[in-house]
């Protein structure tokens, strides 16, 4: 199959599929003397493991290391996503359901109790913990988490406000150069938060990197672009500026 004929099968841009084949998560079995990619069906099985992946909100440098594990293993990938699918519909149902009730409730048809309004909420897992150990090692994600736990949950939503506070004064920096020296004042408050948060001396290469990872990862792009379209690329280039100029 040729790319657009697999874009449109799939239902992903062809752009989506140039991308994966340049940062070599899915290769096409051949290219032809004339340019043409040809996909084979184990292209297309591979492709259709790694849209899985990504569904429960992989990024794709770790499925592409996932995936070519030599100890990889197809069905047992395939059980291991369905797992997890039922358990994420699980969560979504609940949250219809309390989504549900809480029409009802505004409505005057029902009363609803605190407890029940959110009911369905989970946030005792963080899907980026595991990337954050991967990236800067245990012992700073174990500080940091330390950190937190010992928190009151009044204490704990103040740090929550107080980021989005910076997100929204960067937000309003975003169409500014990020060199500048509003901008720059801006990014250290942000790496100085992220010192006081995480409870050790922050490197300026993990910060550097991990501006990176909010244009790279499409997870963290969508949390804080919500604060304005293009902030995650605006900071992510005042943080590798900022990084730049502090490293002696």
């Amino acid at each position: 199959m040729k790319v657009k004929e697999v874009a449109d099968l799939v239902g992903i841009s062809v752009r989506t599929l140039h991308h994966y084949d340049e940062i070599g998560l899915l290769t096409p079995e051949k290219t032809t003397e004339s340019g043409y990619r040809l996909y084979s069906d184990e292209n297309i099985e591979t492709l259709q493991q790694i849209l899985f992946f990504k569904e429960l909100d992989f990024p794709l440098k770790k499925i592409k290391e996932i995936i070519n594990r030599p100890s990889f293993d197809r069905q047992d990938a395939l059980q291991l996503h369905r797992k997890m699918l039922l358990e994420k519909r699980q969560r979504i149902d609940n949250m219809i359901t309390t989504i549900d009730k809480t029409i009802r409730h505004a409505k005057g048809e029902i009363q609803m109790s605190n407890k029940e309004k959110f009911e369905g909420f989970d946030f005792s897992h963080n899907p980026y913990e595991q990337e954050a150990r991967e990236r800067w090692g245990d012992e700073a994600v174990e500080k940091s988490n330390a950190n937190r736990s010992k928190l009151s949950e009044a204490q704990q939503k103040e740090i929550n406000e107080n980021m989005n506070d910076i997100y929204r004064k960067l937000a309003e920096l975003r169409n500014t150069s990020p060199d500048s020296a509003e901008a720059q004042a801006g990014i250290k408050e942000w790496y100085d938060f992220l010192i006081q948060q995480t409870g050790h001396a922050y490197s300026l290469d993990a910060f550097r990197a991990l501006g990176q990872m909010y244009v790279d990862d499409e997870r963290f792009t969508k949390n804080i672009d919500q604060f304005g379209d293009g902030l995650a690329t605006f900071m992510r280039d005042a943080m590798t500026v900022y990084a730049d100029n502090n490293t002696k």
